[in-house]
C-alpha cells in the first residue's frame, strides 16, 4: 500500500518509450525486463543504458521500477544471473521479481539492499507460503492468478502487515497453472519458463481418434469452434471496491509485449478508477460506464473476472476466434512542438494529411483533431507517412503536449 493509503498501480513496459508512457499515464511503479532472465524473452526489452535512463526518468516523477529475473534457473544460467544482478546493483532499480530459490539467494548475495518480490511463478496459494518468503525476505509476494477474492483476503489477515500482497487485476490470462505451461517447449523447443513461450493456448486444435490415424476432427463445442486453450482476459476495473477489500496492496496490470497505447489506455483508465473510488465510492459506481468504455478502446480478447469470484466456467473462454477486438490504432506519441507548431513524432502507423485523430492526454481528457501538415525529417512536405518508426512533423489544429499519445479510432 502506497503512503497515501492507496493500493498501487503497477504497469508494465516493454521498451523505453513505452515506461515513459506508464508513468505520464498514471503508474505508481513500473516493471520491465533485462535482455535476459525475465519470462518474456520475445519483448523488446531493455538494454543496461536503456534500465539506466528509464530508472532515471521514473524516479525524477516519483516512481519505482522493479526488474523481472523471475525464469526457472538451470546450472547453467547462475553465473550468467550473478554477474546481471551485479549490473543492476549499480543502476538502483526499486525491487527485483524473482521466483527461482536459487536466484533468489544470488540475489540476497549481490544486492542484499534491494527489495525481492516473488512472481506468481512461484505458484504462491496459501499464507504459508508468504510466511516461508517473508522469513527469507522477501518483502512482497505475486499471489497466483488462481486465486479467489476470500483466498486473498485470508492471505492477508495470516501474514504481518508489512508484507506486501501484489495481483494481477488486468490483462492475459494463461490456460497451465501461473504461467507454468509445457506446450511451447514441445511443440517450437522454446521454453515459456524460460521467458520463450510461443502462445500455443492461442492455436486452433483437432483431435484425432485412436483406430482412425490421420483422421482428424475439429474441437467443436456447440459449434463455436476450436480454440478450446484460448481464455478471455482479465478485467477488474468494475471491482475495485473488492480488491481494496480483499487487502491487495498492489494491483499489477499484464502485459509487457503490449504497445503503448495499450499501457497508456489501462494505466490511464485504472488511475482514474482507483482515484476516484478514493475520494468517493458512489463517485466510483457512477462513472462505470466510462470506465467500461475506456478500457475497451485497447486490444483486448473479451473479458473475465477469473477466478476472483470462485472457478470459472466455459464462458471464460473464447471458442470461435484466437484474435484480439481492437478499436483503436497506435499513430505515435508526441515529441517537443517547434516555433511553428510542428510535433516531432515516430510513426507507429500510417496516417495522412486530412486525417481526424485523437490526442489522449494523461489527464484523462480525449481530444479530437485534424492533421493539418506533414513533413518528413528533412523538411519535405508529405501527404502521409506510410513508413513504420518513420521520423516525422506534424501540424494539428491543436497542439499535442510532449508524450501526449495520438491515436485513431480503427476501422
Amino acid at each position: 500500500m502506497l503512503e497515501n493509503g492507496k493500493p498501487e498501480l503497477l504497469v508494465p513496459a516493454s521498451s523505453l518509450e513505452v515506461l515513459k508512457v506508464a508513468v505520464m499515464y498514471g503508474a505508481d511503479a513500473v516493471y520491465i525486463g533485462g535482455e535476459m532472465y525475465g519470462l518474456r524473452a520475445k519483448a523488446k526489452n531493455f538494454s543496461m543504458a536503456e534500465m539506466a535512463e528509464g530508472i532515471r526518468f521514473a524516479h525524477a516523477h516519483g516512481k519505482r521500477v522493479f526488474v523481472t529475473a523471475n525464469i526457472t534457473a538451470h546450472n547453467r544460467d547462475l553465473a550468467g544471473v550473478r554477474e546481471y544482478f551485479g549490473e543492476l546493483r549499480e543502476i538502483q532499480p526499486d525491487a527485483l521479481i524473482i521466483s527461482d530459490p536459487g536466484v533468489f539467494t544470488i540475489a540476497k548475495e549481490v544486492c542484499p539492499e534491494m527489495e525481492i518480490h516473488i512472481s506468481t511463478q512461484s505458484n504462491n496459494v496459501n499464507y504459508e507460503t508468504y510466511l516461508f518468503w517473508h522469513r527469507l525476505g522477501a518483502k512482497r509476494v505475486v499471489s497466483a492468478r488462481e486465486l479467489s477474492m476470500k483466498e486473498i483476503a485470508e492471505i492477508r489477515a495470516n501474514i504481518p502487515d508489512e508484507l506486501e500482497i501484489e495481483t494481477f487485476v488486468h490483462g492475459a490470462m494463461c490456460i497451465s497453472y501461473s504461467g507454468r505451461c509445457l506446450l511451447s517447449h514441445y511443440f517450437t523447443g522454446r521454453d515459456a519458463n524460460l521467458g520463450a513461450c510461443t502462445h500455443p493456448c492461442r492455436w486452433k486444435y483437432y483431435i484425432m481418434e485412436e483406430n482412425r490415424p490421420g483422421e482428424y476432427l475439429p474441437v467443436e463445442e456447440n459449434e463455436r469452434g476450436t480454440y478450446i486453450f484460448n481464455s478471455k482476459d482479465l478485467c477488474m476495473i468494475e471491482h475495485i471496491p473488492d480488491l481494496v477489500k480483499a487487502g491487495i496492496d498492489s494491483f499489477k496490470i499484464e502485459g509487457r509485449m503490449k504497445t503503448a497505447l495499450y499501457v497508456a489506455d489501462v494505466a490511464r483508465t485504472y488511475r482514474q478508477a482507483i482515484d476516484d473510488y478514493f475520494t468517493s465510492p458512489d463517485l466510483y459506481i457512477k462513472r462505470l460506464d466510462y470506465y467500461r468504455e475506456e478500457i475497451s478502446k485497447c486490444t483486448y480478447r473479451q473479458f473475465t473476472t477469473g477466478f476472483f469470484y470462485g472457478a470459472t466456467s466455459h464462458e471464460s473462454q473464447i471458442y470461435d476466434n484466437n484474435t484480439y477486438v481492437k478499436e483503436y490504432t497506435y499513430l505515435g506519441l508526441a515529441g517537443k512542438a517547434d516555433e511553428n507548431g510542428f510535433v516531432e513524432m515516430e510513426q507507429r502507423n500510417k496516417f495522412s494529411v486530412g486525417d481526424r485523430v485523437e490526442i489522449m492526454k494523461p489527464s484523462g481528457e480525449n481530444i479530437a483533431v485534424t492533421v493539418e501538415n506533414m513533413l518528413d525529417e528533412y523538411g519535405n512536405r508529405m501527404e502521409s507517412c506510410p513508413h513504420p518508426k518513420q521520423k516525422i512533423q506534424v501540424l494539428f489544429s491543436r497542439t499535442p503536449d510532449e508524450l501526449d499519445l495520438i491515436r485513431v479510432q480503427a476501422g
